[in-house]
């Protein structure tokens, strides 16, 4: 796999997107609009990304550019299954996805992004492998005395039928 592409030279889009980690040691960038943008539900990003589903968008390498902080990431590769996984080595926050059947391409979380990035996340992808907990649009109340706390109301448990024998 090839190391994630380092400040270019060439000609930038007119508009960006700038993201970075946590702690601000990494900084990047990429042209806008991204390639396209999803929710990975697969377990692999959810334990990456410590979540119930991951939301990345995807950029060709030649509109991406990390801005500062290269020498603070570090990389993970699964050689079997043909994936890098980047990540801040000073805070942890994951960076970047890269799959070596598409080297053309990098992905990067969403959430590194402090603006918009030109596309919404419209496709789910491995939703076979979607956890049983991830939250689906339940119905939330306010948890009385913790302000700001929504929380899912237990179900009523239905009455059992009674047996029509008796």
């Amino acid at each position: 796999m090839r190391k994630p592409a380092g400040p270019k030279a060439g000609k930038a889009s007119a508009v960006q997107a700038a993201g970075g980690c946590a702690c601000g040691a990494v900084r990047l960038e990429i042209d806008v609009p991204a390639r396209w943008a999803w929710h990975d539900h697969s377990a692999a990003s959810r334990r990456a990304q410590g979540c119930a589903y991951a939301t990345y968008v995807g950029s060709y390498r030649s509109r991406f550019r990390v801005l500062a902080g290269e020498e603070s990431i570090t990389r993970f590769e699964d050689q079997e299954a043909g994936i890098a996984r980047s990540f801040c080595s000073r805070c942890g926050t994951p960076l970047l996805y890269e799959r070596a059947r598409s080297p053309t391409m990098v992905n990067i979380p969403r959430a590194v992004f402090a603006e918009r990035t030109g596309r919404e996340p419209r496709y789910h992808m491995n939703l076979g492998e979607q956890a049983d907990w991830t939250y689906m649009g339940e119905p939330l109340a306010p948890l009385k005395g913790y302000p700001g706390v929504m929380w899912e109301r237990p179900r009523r448990k239905k009455p059992s039928p009674l047996d029509p024998m008796f």
